[in-house]
């Protein structure tokens, strides 16, 4: 099979990123790929090329709605019309009408939390499921930046369909969480392919600030003066939002925050307008980001760090995926180790908080979804925590499906202690590295790929600030920085309400 002519037919490409052509042959000869290839380098057509050559239904397991949405419709505009996302956006009417016709789709996206459901498991059972996808799968190992306790039970669901060729695919992953993916999605003996995550089109550069105020100073500074589009990166959606009303206030009139806590129907709009160049700067928490496949963002902020290297190596990959320059500048001041260590200490419930949660669960049978909502609320517990608590619950036999076994509170309080402090003694473990990283005073490339235990074997010309690297070629011309101002009343209501709208008035 000509692969090229496959890719040109199907996409309109006429050849293969790096790794893509690899990854496709090891699918389609039947074999279980885990495959690291940096961001920007198409990830996604490693398994939708292979779909669609393939006689049965591919299962795409994704750990985001707005991704899953963004590639089922650029699929489709690609002229791919058997492709669906199963997923909370829908309506419940939708959803049984896809669930009933699920043997007309070539290929069908999930989230890890929707694959859990028993009766979409039976669904899909009936199907013949000819490869299963686990993307982002970083967020599989208990040790990845991203971990998500529902992708531990892919492994069993995958033997539940049969065990279908698995592709296991992420742009970051060290040696440990490689062999962490291969165990828990039980694969016997999978082909390895690992590119470098290096992106030598990105400049990086760290700069100090002497205060919290200096680093909003300095970011109005930057976005005044960089060519765009840009994104900036902040921990809290207080400070994403803030700083996004400060611009508009500095007259940066193209600017938006995005977060978790917005309506599904903002953050789609937000995100198509960033998309379609409506919009020049986004201010965002690390639930934007993930699959954005925006070609041109030329520079990348971080107003604060993320707690490891491996989250920053996926936020900063955002820019660049047209290959031309871009630059990643990362900001920080003293006060920013309170609000990581915040962070941290955020995801673990108190001692009190804990045993309440494990008398609580002691007093069923049976634990439905139901009452893991009342539960969650009589403790102030969150989702992404609860998940976690469950899925020790399951490891250590207290609960089975949704049956609660006997137990003592007091021996599974301190075993799930002690499987919470391995975490985030590793979470500190890789936030000291990573801070190592931010106040080296050698090349930052050479620093990032020894991390993923690479070497530098090419060193770009703007590689970093500390090798001599500044930001002259990222920054507009006096020009540009003057027509900004010079906009006329009209350019700023199409901005504000779309050419179709001002015509009509």
């Amino acid at each position: 099979m000509d692969l090229e002519q496959q890719l040109q037919l199907h996409f309109g490409y006429g050849s293969f990123r790096i790794g893509q052509k690899e990854v496709i042959q090891a699918l389609l000869s039947g074999e279980d790929v885990i495959a690291m290839l940096p961001t920007g380098t198409g990830k996604s057509i490693c398994y939708q090329l292979p779909a669609l050559l393939s006689s049965g239904t591919t299962l795409v397991i994704s750990p985001l709605l707005s991704l899953m949405e963004d590639q089922v419709q650029q699929l489709r505009s690609d002229g791919v019309k058997g492709v669906i996302a199963i997923n909370s956006f829908m309506s419940k009417d939708d959803r049984e009408t896809a669930l009933r016709k699920l043997h007309t789709y070539k290929i069908i996206y999930l989230s890890p939390e929707m694959l859990q459901v028993a009766f979409i498991q039976k669904q899909l059972a009936k199907l013949v499921i000819s490869l299963f996808v686990v993307d982002e799968a970083h967020c599989i190992s208990q040790w990845g930046p991203d971990f998500r306790p529902d992708y531990l039970r892919l492994g069993q669901i995958k033997e539940l369909f049969g065990n279908p060729p698995c592709l296991a695919i992420t742009a970051t992953a060290t040696r440990g969480v490689q062999e962490d993916i291969r165990a828990m999605l039980l694969m016997g003996r999978p082909i390895y392919l690992i590119y470098s995550v290096d992106r030598p089109e990105i400049s990086y550069r760290v700069e100090h600030c002497e205060t919290v105020q200096a680093k909003i100073e300095r970011v109005q500074q930057l976005v005044e003066t960089l060519n765009g589009p840009g994104m900036i990166y902040f921990s809290s959606r207080m400070w994403a939002e803030n700083v996004a009303s400060l611009l508009k206030r500095k007259g940066v009139l193209r600017v938006a925050y995005y977060h978790g806590g917005l309506a599904t129907e903002d953050r789609l709009l937000i995100q198509q307008q960033f998309m379609n160049g409506q919009i020049d700067v986004i201010c965002c928490t690390s639930a934007f980001g993930m699959g954005i496949n925006k070609k041109d963002i030329r520079y990348v902020l971080h107003f604060h760090y993320p707690i490891e290297l491996e989250s920053y190596v996926q936020e900063v990959g955002r820019a660049a995926r047209d290959g031309q320059p871009s630059v990643a500048i990362l900001l920080y001041c003293m006060e920013d180790r309170g609000l990581v260590n915040m962070l941290l200490e955020r995801e673990r419930l108190s001692d009190e908080q804990l045993k309440q949660l494990l008398h609580t669960v002691k007093m069923f049978n049976f634990l439905k979804a139901g009452d893991e909502r009342v539960l969650l609320d009589q403790i102030g517990c969150d989702e992404i925590t609860w998940r976690t608590i469950r899925y020790q619950l399951e490891a250590k036999g207290v609960l089975q499906k949704e049956r609660v076994k006997s137990f003592s509170v007091d021996a599974v309080f301190c075993r799930v202690r002690e499987d919470e402090q391995e975490r985030y003694q590793q979470k500190q473990k890789n936030l000291e590295l990573f801070l190592r990283w931010i106040r080296t005073n050698t090349c930052r490339r050479k620093r990032l790929l020894l991390y993923f235990s690479e070497e530098l074997n090419y060193q770009p010309m703007d590689c970093c600030d500390n090798c001599g690297a500044t930001l002259k070629q990222f920054q507009k011309t006096k020009s540009a920085q003057e027509s900004v101002s010079l906009r006329t009343w009209k350019e700023t209501l199409v901005d504000l309400f779309g050419q179709s709208d001002i015509a009509r008035k």
